[in-house]
Protein backbone atom coordinates (compact mmCIF):
# COMPACT_ATOMS: atom_id res chain seq x y z
CA UNK A 1 0.00 0.00 0.00
CA UNK A 2 3.20 2.24 1.00
CA UNK A 3 4.73 0.87 -2.32
CA UNK A 4 1.65 2.14 -4.46
CA UNK A 5 1.08 5.63 -2.94
CA UNK A 6 4.83 6.21 -3.84
CA UNK A 7 4.49 5.24 -7.18
CA UNK A 8 1.75 7.74 -7.56
CA UNK A 9 3.25 10.36 -6.34
CA UNK A 10 6.63 9.69 -8.46
CA UNK A 11 3.75 10.04 -11.56
CA UNK A 12 2.60 13.35 -9.93
CA UNK A 13 6.14 14.83 -9.59
CA UNK A 14 7.26 13.99 -12.99
CA UNK A 15 4.05 15.23 -14.51
CA UNK A 16 4.19 18.86 -12.78
CA UNK A 17 7.86 18.50 -13.71
CA UNK A 18 7.05 17.84 -17.92
CA UNK A 19 4.95 21.07 -17.60
CA UNK A 20 7.40 23.23 -15.82
CA UNK A 21 10.25 22.68 -18.07
CA UNK A 22 7.94 23.28 -21.37
CA UNK A 23 9.87 25.08 -23.53
CA UNK A 24 9.03 28.82 -24.60
CA UNK A 25 8.84 28.03 -28.48
CA UNK A 26 6.33 25.48 -27.79
CA UNK A 27 4.28 27.74 -26.06
CA UNK A 28 4.41 30.23 -28.76
CA UNK A 29 3.35 28.13 -30.63
CA UNK A 30 0.37 26.69 -28.74
CA UNK A 31 -0.18 30.65 -27.88
CA UNK A 32 -0.46 31.31 -31.87
CA UNK A 33 -2.08 28.55 -32.99
CA UNK A 34 -4.60 29.56 -30.06
CA UNK A 35 -5.21 33.37 -32.03
CA UNK A 36 -5.68 31.57 -35.62
CA UNK A 37 -8.29 29.71 -33.92
CA UNK A 38 -9.49 32.88 -32.65
CA UNK A 39 -9.39 34.65 -36.06
CA UNK A 40 -10.42 31.53 -38.00
CA UNK A 41 -13.45 31.85 -35.44
CA UNK A 42 -14.05 35.26 -36.22
CA UNK A 43 -13.62 35.06 -40.08
CA UNK A 44 -16.30 31.96 -39.53
CA UNK A 45 -19.02 34.19 -37.78
CA UNK A 46 -18.66 36.97 -40.77
CA UNK A 47 -18.63 34.46 -43.96
CA UNK A 48 -21.56 33.16 -41.64
CA UNK A 49 -23.28 36.34 -41.26
CA UNK A 50 -22.68 37.20 -45.07
CA UNK A 51 -24.30 34.16 -45.85
CA UNK A 52 -27.42 34.73 -44.21
CA UNK A 53 -27.75 38.15 -45.69
CA UNK A 54 -27.48 36.82 -48.70
CA UNK A 55 -29.66 34.71 -48.81
CA UNK A 56 -32.08 36.68 -47.14
CA UNK A 57 -31.41 38.62 -50.33
CA UNK A 58 -32.24 35.61 -52.36
CA UNK A 59 -35.49 35.22 -51.09
CA UNK A 60 -36.56 38.52 -52.17
CA UNK A 61 -35.58 38.19 -55.45
CA UNK A 62 -37.17 35.00 -55.73
CA UNK A 63 -40.34 36.83 -54.25
CA UNK A 64 -39.73 39.56 -56.60
CA UNK A 65 -39.77 37.40 -59.38
CA UNK A 66 -43.09 35.31 -58.28
CA UNK A 67 -44.70 38.02 -58.16
CA UNK A 68 -43.30 39.42 -61.32
CA UNK A 69 -43.96 35.97 -62.90
CA UNK A 70 -47.67 35.88 -61.69
CA UNK A 71 -48.46 39.52 -63.37
CA UNK A 72 -46.92 38.16 -66.61
CA UNK A 73 -49.18 35.49 -66.53
CA UNK A 74 -51.89 37.52 -65.60
CA UNK A 75 -51.29 40.19 -68.34
CA UNK A 76 -50.58 36.71 -70.50
CA UNK A 77 -54.23 35.92 -69.92
CA UNK A 78 -55.55 38.53 -70.15
CA UNK A 79 -54.28 38.92 -73.78
CA UNK A 80 -54.90 35.82 -74.81
CA UNK A 81 -58.39 36.50 -73.92
CA UNK A 82 -58.77 39.95 -76.22
CA UNK A 83 -56.77 38.30 -78.83
CA UNK A 84 -59.61 35.87 -78.66
CA UNK A 85 -62.37 38.58 -78.59
CA UNK A 86 -60.47 40.39 -81.35
CA UNK A 87 -60.13 37.25 -83.57
CA UNK A 88 -63.91 36.81 -82.87
CA UNK A 89 -64.55 40.38 -83.88
CA UNK A 90 -62.25 40.28 -86.57
CA UNK A 91 -64.55 36.89 -88.01
CA UNK A 92 -68.15 38.90 -87.59
CA UNK A 93 -66.54 42.06 -89.60
CA UNK A 94 -65.28 39.77 -92.34
CA UNK A 95 -68.28 38.55 -93.00
CA UNK A 96 -70.07 41.96 -92.42
CA UNK A 97 -67.82 42.88 -95.16
CA UNK A 98 -68.71 40.39 -97.19
CA UNK A 99 -72.48 40.41 -96.97
CA UNK A 100 -71.82 44.30 -97.63
CA UNK A 101 -69.80 43.98 -100.54
CA UNK A 102 -72.45 41.65 -102.17
CA UNK A 103 -75.46 44.31 -101.26
CA UNK A 104 -72.73 46.85 -102.96
CA UNK A 105 -72.75 44.96 -105.66
CA UNK A 106 -76.71 44.21 -105.92
CA UNK A 107 -76.64 48.15 -105.85
CA UNK A 108 -74.43 48.71 -108.69
CA UNK A 109 -76.15 45.88 -110.73
CA UNK A 110 -79.66 47.85 -110.14
CA UNK A 111 -77.67 51.21 -110.65
CA UNK A 112 -76.34 49.83 -114.16
CA UNK A 113 -79.92 48.67 -115.26
CA UNK A 114 -81.08 52.07 -113.93
CA UNK A 115 -78.60 53.83 -116.60
CA UNK A 116 -79.54 51.18 -119.16
CA UNK A 117 -82.78 52.15 -118.73
CA UNK A 118 -82.15 55.86 -118.98
CA UNK A 119 -80.45 55.77 -122.22
CA UNK A 120 -82.89 53.56 -123.58
CA UNK A 121 -85.22 55.90 -122.78
CA UNK A 122 -83.80 59.25 -124.41
CA UNK A 123 -83.14 57.54 -127.42
CA UNK A 124 -86.86 56.39 -127.71
CA UNK A 125 -87.98 60.02 -126.92
CA UNK A 126 -85.31 62.04 -128.80
CA UNK A 127 -86.22 59.85 -131.88
CA UNK A 128 -90.14 60.36 -130.94
CA UNK A 129 -89.93 64.22 -130.35
CA UNK A 130 -87.24 64.73 -133.33
CA UNK A 131 -89.64 67.01 -135.26
CA UNK A 132 -89.76 69.12 -132.37
CA UNK A 133 -86.28 70.19 -131.62
CA UNK A 134 -85.97 72.98 -133.81
CA UNK A 135 -88.88 74.11 -132.36
CA UNK A 136 -87.15 74.56 -128.77
CA UNK A 137 -87.38 70.80 -127.38
CA UNK A 138 -84.44 68.90 -126.03
CA UNK A 139 -84.06 65.96 -124.41
CA UNK A 140 -80.90 65.72 -121.85
CA UNK A 141 -79.78 63.10 -119.31
CA UNK A 142 -78.56 64.51 -115.79
CA UNK A 143 -77.74 62.89 -112.66
CA UNK A 144 -79.37 59.66 -113.82
CA UNK A 145 -82.46 61.29 -115.21
CA UNK A 146 -84.01 62.09 -118.75
CA UNK A 147 -84.55 66.05 -119.15
CA UNK A 148 -87.61 66.57 -121.56
CA UNK A 149 -87.16 70.49 -122.03
CA UNK A 150 -90.20 72.42 -123.84
CA UNK A 151 -89.52 76.15 -124.36
CA UNK A 152 -92.62 78.18 -123.62
CA UNK A 153 -92.98 79.26 -127.39
CA UNK A 154 -93.68 75.55 -127.57
CA UNK A 155 -96.56 75.23 -125.34
CA UNK A 156 -98.03 78.50 -124.93
CA UNK A 157 -99.09 81.72 -126.31
CA UNK A 158 -97.20 84.47 -125.03
CA UNK A 159 -98.30 85.27 -121.11
CA UNK A 160 -100.90 82.22 -121.29
CA UNK A 161 -101.30 79.09 -119.30
CA UNK A 162 -103.31 76.84 -122.21
CA UNK A 163 -101.05 75.12 -124.51
CA UNK A 164 -101.64 75.63 -128.27
CA UNK A 165 -101.90 73.15 -130.76
CA UNK A 166 -98.36 72.72 -131.55
CA UNK A 167 -97.54 72.07 -127.75
CA UNK A 168 -100.26 69.62 -127.55
CA UNK A 169 -98.84 67.42 -130.89
CA UNK A 170 -95.44 67.15 -128.51
CA UNK A 171 -96.82 66.33 -125.44
CA UNK A 172 -99.12 63.76 -127.40
CA UNK A 173 -95.71 62.37 -128.96
CA UNK A 174 -94.06 62.54 -125.69
CA UNK A 175 -97.31 60.41 -123.98
CA UNK A 176 -97.16 57.95 -126.48
CA UNK A 177 -93.26 56.77 -124.74
CA UNK A 178 -94.76 57.82 -121.07
CA UNK A 179 -98.04 55.32 -121.32
CA UNK A 180 -95.52 52.61 -122.87
CA UNK A 181 -92.82 52.73 -120.47
CA UNK A 182 -94.69 52.03 -117.18
CA UNK A 183 -91.94 52.19 -114.09
CA UNK A 184 -91.22 55.93 -115.79
CA UNK A 185 -92.68 58.30 -112.65
CA UNK A 186 -91.99 62.01 -114.36
CA UNK A 187 -92.36 65.41 -112.94
CA UNK A 188 -93.70 68.47 -114.75
CA UNK A 189 -91.43 71.30 -113.57
CA UNK A 190 -92.38 74.83 -114.75
CA UNK A 191 -89.96 77.56 -114.90
CA UNK A 192 -89.82 81.61 -116.09
CA UNK A 193 -87.45 84.05 -116.95
CA UNK A 194 -86.94 87.00 -113.91
CA UNK A 195 -88.73 89.54 -115.59
CA UNK A 196 -92.01 90.97 -113.89
CA UNK A 197 -95.58 89.99 -114.84
CA UNK A 198 -97.91 92.63 -116.12
CA UNK A 199 -101.89 92.87 -116.60
CA UNK A 200 -102.14 88.87 -116.65
CA UNK A 201 -105.51 89.00 -114.47
CA UNK A 202 -105.22 86.54 -111.88
CA UNK A 203 -101.76 85.48 -112.57
CA UNK A 204 -100.02 87.58 -110.02
CA UNK A 205 -96.38 86.77 -110.66
CA UNK A 206 -94.00 84.44 -111.52
CA UNK A 207 -94.68 81.57 -109.00
CA UNK A 208 -97.89 82.00 -110.33
CA UNK A 209 -97.32 81.19 -114.25
CA UNK A 210 -94.58 78.78 -113.48
CA UNK A 211 -97.08 76.70 -111.51
CA UNK A 212 -100.28 76.86 -113.53
CA UNK A 213 -98.31 76.36 -116.79
CA UNK A 214 -96.84 72.73 -115.16
CA UNK A 215 -100.29 71.85 -114.02
CA UNK A 216 -101.75 72.80 -117.51
CA UNK A 217 -99.28 70.34 -119.33
CA UNK A 218 -99.83 67.51 -116.34
CA UNK A 219 -103.82 67.81 -116.73
CA UNK A 220 -103.32 67.60 -120.13
CA UNK A 221 -100.81 64.49 -120.04
CA UNK A 222 -103.53 62.45 -117.62
CA UNK A 223 -106.75 63.84 -118.86
CA UNK A 224 -106.18 63.72 -122.30
CA UNK A 225 -103.26 61.64 -123.09
CA UNK A 226 -104.36 58.90 -120.13
CA UNK A 227 -101.06 59.21 -118.42
CA UNK A 228 -101.38 57.47 -115.23
CA UNK A 229 -101.57 60.43 -112.56
CA UNK A 230 -100.23 58.58 -109.84
CA UNK A 231 -96.73 58.79 -111.69
CA UNK A 232 -96.95 62.77 -112.14
CA UNK A 233 -96.16 65.53 -110.05
CA UNK A 234 -96.39 69.18 -110.75
CA UNK A 235 -93.98 71.94 -109.39
CA UNK A 236 -93.57 75.64 -110.05
CA UNK A 237 -90.12 76.93 -109.85
CA UNK A 238 -90.65 80.45 -111.06
CA UNK A 239 -87.32 81.95 -111.85
CA UNK A 240 -85.12 80.91 -109.35
CA UNK A 241 -83.63 78.18 -111.54
CA UNK A 242 -82.61 79.75 -114.74
CA UNK A 243 -80.37 77.37 -117.28
CA UNK A 244 -78.51 80.47 -118.59
CA UNK A 245 -78.19 83.76 -116.31
CA UNK A 246 -77.39 86.68 -118.95
CA UNK A 247 -79.98 89.22 -119.87
CA UNK A 248 -79.90 88.67 -123.57
CA UNK A 249 -83.49 87.98 -125.20
CA UNK A 250 -82.28 84.22 -126.05
CA UNK A 251 -81.05 83.46 -122.25
CA UNK A 252 -84.44 85.08 -121.10
CA UNK A 253 -86.01 82.82 -123.59
CA UNK A 254 -84.14 79.49 -122.38
CA UNK A 255 -85.28 80.24 -118.90
CA UNK A 256 -88.69 80.04 -119.95
CA UNK A 257 -89.47 76.53 -119.91
CA UNK A 258 -91.27 73.66 -118.57
CA UNK A 259 -88.94 70.62 -118.00
CA UNK A 260 -90.66 67.09 -117.68
CA UNK A 261 -88.09 65.13 -115.68
CA UNK A 262 -88.19 61.41 -116.39
CA UNK A 263 -87.19 59.22 -113.53
CA UNK A 264 -86.74 55.17 -113.57
CA UNK A 265 -88.93 53.82 -110.58
CA UNK A 266 -85.89 52.42 -108.38
CA UNK A 267 -88.35 50.12 -105.78
CA UNK A 268 -86.01 47.62 -106.34
CA UNK A 269 -83.21 49.83 -105.26
CA UNK A 270 -85.55 51.38 -102.25
CA UNK A 271 -85.66 48.30 -100.82
CA UNK A 272 -82.38 46.97 -100.82
CA UNK A 273 -81.21 50.16 -99.43
CA UNK A 274 -83.89 49.93 -96.39
CA UNK A 275 -83.15 46.44 -95.42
Amino acid sequence: MKLKYCLLAAVLITALHSCVVMSPKKYKALVAERDSLSTRSVSLEEEVAKLKADTAKLHQEIAKLKGNYSSLTDKYNSLNTNFDASSSKVTQLAGDLQKREARLKEVEEILKKRDEATNALKDKLSKALLGFKESGLSVDIKNGKVYVSLTDKLLFPSGSIVIDDKGKQALKQLAVVLNKEQDINLAVEGHTDDKKIKNLGQIKDNWDLSVLRATSVSRYLTEVEKVDPHRVTATGKSEFQPVDPAQTPEALAKNRRIEIVLTPKLDELYNLISK
